[in-house]
């Protein structure tokens, strides 16, 4: 999933960013309350965690003028703040969930998967299939004809990214950007050496290779036939 994080507290902020990555996701950061607000409403995201008490606009008035916006996003709401009116006030401004700090990581993310879950309307939007190979992205489950296949979470969310975009060529400035959330070239080979693993893991010992490198382009996740007519 591609997560908003809108904290002031580095600490904090750092702390959710590096547990979410872990788990596979693909995360943002705004570290006050005018640049969150700008960017939940220019990208998409399928969840924004959003501090309450944030310098230039608080969390509230974020909430409110997303809701009157129509934009739907769950939104989970962290503060220190944890009286019953304060619950209250941050549900009813629009808050999908209330955290209060300091909290376990692990309830926050149970709580984003809950969120997830809830918001997943169309059920082809959670499995991406090419061919026989098949991504959950509720259960993070891969699989091939049948079989599980054990990814890292890079990998995860590489392929993810090239299914989300399959047939389709993905140049390596997109996958910088998406998936290791980086805005210029390292100059170094991580992409290809992320690359090799995963094709080893999804084509090897299965047929027809799928993960396709197009020279002096990027990379493109294609059927046969997609193969065929490029």
């Amino acid at each position: 999933m591609r997560i908003l994080i809108i904290e002031d507290d580095a600490d904090t902020a750092g702390y959710i960013a590096k547990g979410l990555k872990e788990h596979g996701h693909s995360v943002d950061q705004a570290n006050d309350g005018k640049d969150g607000l700008f960017m939940a409403l220019e990208n998409e995201y399928e969840i924004i965690i959003l501090d309450r008490m944030l310098p230039g606009l608080d969390g509230l008035s974020i909430l409110k003028t997303l809701r009157s916006a129509a934009h739907q996003t769950p939104v989970i709401i962290l503060s220190a703040l944890g009286e019953v009116d304060d619950r209250v006030q941050g549900l009813r401004a629009g808050g999908d969930d209330y955290l209060v700090k300091p909290f376990a990581f692990a309830e926050l993310l149970a709580r984003i998967e809950v969120l997830a879950r809830r918001g997943e309307t169309k059920p082809d939007n959670s499995l991406l299939q090419v061919a026989d190979l098949q991504l959950d992205r509720l259960t993070h489950r891969v699989r091939r004809a049948g079989q599980t296949i054990e990814l890292q979470p890079r990998e995860y969310q590489i392929l993810e990214y090239l299914m989300q975009h399959a047939g389709q060529i993905v140049t390596r400035t997109m996958l910088l950007e998406s998936v290791w959330d980086y805005h210029f070239d390292p100059q170094t080979n991580i992409i290809d050496v992320h690359i090799s693993r995963l094709r080893n893991k999804i084509d090897k010992g299965f047929a027809p290779p799928l993960l396709q490198t197009v020279r002096g382009a990027g990379y493109c996740l294609c059927t046969p036939a997609e193969q065929a007519q490029s």
